[in-house]
């Protein structure tokens, strides 16, 4: 189980999302989007992976993570289920996560682990109801205890995340209910902090921007409860049909998370996580995210990594880092940046060429001036460890720009994996592309 979706379930990402089917193409209003950074970037800091290393075998979690640690990175979230590791009352199945958890040791990889669902001897569904851990446990105290547990017996786990999309039916029913969970997180973080009271406790990463089906949004709903008064990690997962928003005609992506980022933080929010996002190349039949190629998959990732890198979040988690099998639905088998032998997938490999090009660390800084922009630009500048300048660019209608300071630069196409001299007397003159581009100069 990794994101189990029910009817009702889709019928409510589907308010959220529209049924459209979507073309990236030109926006109505062609407005340009030109980002910058509030922080210095750290990639192996900034950007985590989600994980499902107990599908697998040590061996082949092992080639995965040899995989991630070959992109320079080494946070991953990864998910634990009530139901599975205590599926008797104080019965525990933990010999796999022992095993686990000791293999993130020995590779010096950072983890967050979240606890979702409900165990039998617990939960709170009718008798003889489907989907019985989806409900929540009976006592939250409960469940702040089982938290505890885990986070004494694997001190070495970096975070603790507790429960997983609570504003979703296919991980809180009957009904979304932001007092009941706020109720879970308020007993599981003071549980948690009674074992280490320096360890990050995070809230449950809440499914696209926080949206329920009454309409309203599970983090305002939060706010009136006084959530943000725990000081708890808050995290949210900002699905969309394209990097930049659900609808070519309002690429709102930018605006959207800027403004709930704002709120956020002005209501308290001292660390701001997204602990999922990405796209699944599936290839049907078609459910809620519209069906993309393999090549896409790689492009919307290293489109929508651009803007997340000049937003402001703490940490960023892709989802996920390996396909899955027959286990998981359709959709969910095809997120992966590697297929299930861990060999890369072009994601996979356009994200290796973007973290190449940009470095270990990156600087907020200025695009390069230009007399001649396409419309509808999206653009951040951003400066290497090593000093040189790196400007992030594309643009859905394509065109070309036109930078008179510069003489001499470099133009990466990560996705292609290409990188060309530019040069010219009179200034440069490079080709935008619907496609993220880099360009490199001193």
């Amino acid at each position: 189980m990794v994101r189990k979706r029910t009817y009702l379930a889709t019928l409510a990402l589907v308010a959220v999302m529209g049924v459209t089917v979507f073309i990236w193409g030109r926006p109505a209003d062609a407005e340009s989007h030109v980002l910058k950074g509030n922080k210095v970037l750290v990639w192996k800091d900034f950007l985590g992976v989600n994980a499902q290393f107990l599908w697998f075998s040590p061996q082949r979690y092992q080639m995965q993570i040899d995989r991630l640690k070959d992109l320079g990175l080494q946070w991953v979230r990864l998910d634990l289920h009530w139901d599975r590791l205590e599926p008797v009352a104080d019965q525990y199945q933990v010999a796999t996560l022992d095993e686990l958890v000791a293999k993130l040791q020995d590779n010096q990889l950072k983890s967050v682990f979240y606890l979702v669902g409900s165990a039998p001897f617990i939960t709170t569904a009718p008798v003889g109801a489907p989907y019985q851990d989806q409900y929540p446990p009976k006592d939250p105290n409960v469940f702040a205890i089982r938290m505890a547990l885990l986070a004494q017996r694997y001190p070495s786990v970096d975070a603790w995340q507790v429960w997983n999309e609570p504003n979703l039916l296919g991980f809180w029913r009957p009904v979304a209910d932001p007092a009941g969970y706020a109720a879970l997180l308020k007993s599981s973080a003071a549980a948690l902090r009674a074992v280490n009271p320096n360890k990050p406790v995070v809230a449950a990463g809440l499914a696209f921007f926080s949206e329920m089906p009454n309409g309203q949004t599970m983090l305002d709903a939060f706010d009136a409860l006084g959530v943000p008064s725990l000081n708890t990690v808050m995290s949210y997962h900002p699905y969309t049909q394209l990097p930049e928003g659900n609808d070519p005609a309002n690429l709102d992506f930018v605006a959207k998370t800027t403004a709930l980022n704002q709120k956020l933080r002005s209501n308290g929010v001292k660390t701001l996580w997204s602990t999922e996002w990405g796209w699944s190349a599936y290839t049907g039949p078609k459910e809620v995210q519209d069906i993309i190629t393999l090549q896409g998959q790689a492009d919307y990732v290293l489109r929508r990594l651009a803007l997340m890198s000049a937003m402001d979040f703490d940490k960023i988690f892709l989802f996920t880092l390996s396909d899955l099998d027959q286990r998981a639905s359709v959709r969910d088998r095809a997120y992966g940046l590697l297929d299930l032998d861990a060999k890369p997938k072009p994601v996979y490999t356009a994200l290796k060429h973007f973290l190449d090009v940009s470095g270990p660390q990156l600087t907020p800084g200025d695009p390069p001036a230009a007399d001649q922009l396409p419309e509808g630009l999206f653009s951040i500048g951003w400066t290497r460890a090593d000093g040189r300048k790196l400007w992030f660019f594309w643009s859905a209608k394509g065109g070309n720009a036109h930078l008179p300071d510069l003489a001499n630069a470099t133009l990466y196409d990560p996705l292609r994996g290409t990188q060309t001299p530019v040069s010219g007397t009179n200034g440069l003159t490079v080709a935008v592309k619907p496609n993220l581009q880099i360009l490199l100069w001193d």
